[in-house]
């Protein structure tokens, strides 16, 4: 992903999951913390401590988008052929439902793949994590279908 479009992907993963200093439990009673930061599967670096600077959870972000680029270029090694915007759209969804449940969406996958985009926005809308994040879902399915 171009540093450009990465910056819009903070962006939007910042509006998308918020921004928070101290833990919090998600809506799936996960400990979480910065930019949507799973602290059961990725616990804080030795001596941090609470509420968390701006630094460190930008190094959070950072460190979680890491391992979701990984886990595309493993995974899904064509999600770098789609255009910018979609590339937004499946990291995002990469970011927010993990390795495992997002190879789960198989028919929407293939759907990006072969570039059939209101498929694939139909397929993502058509889930139980859309009606888990509401806009959030109507928002990247429109990216998906449009391309913009």
């Amino acid at each position: 992903m171009n540093p450009a479009n990465e910056a819009q992907l903070i962006a939007e993963l910042r509006r998308d999951e918020g921004v928070r200093y101290v833990p919090y439990r998600d809506t799936k009673d996960i400990p979480t913390v910065g930019v949507g930061h799973n602290l059961q599967a990725s616990p804080l670096p030795a001596g941090w401590t609470y509420p968390l600077t701006d630094d460190q959870v930008n190094q959070l972000l950072a460190s979680d988008l890491a391992n979701v680029f990984s886990d595309l270029n493993r995974d899904l090694p064509w999600w770098t052929d789609l255009n910018d915007v979609r590339q937004r759209v499946i990291a995002n969804l990469m970011f927010n439902l993990g390795s495992n449940k997002l190879l789960g969406f198989k028919n929407t996958l293939a759907a990006m793949r072969q570039g059939r985009y209101d498929d694939a926005a139909a397929g993502m809308l058509n889930s139980a994590w859309a009606s888990q994040v509401g806009a959030r879902a109507q928002r990247l399915a429109q990216m998906m279908r449009t391309g913009v």
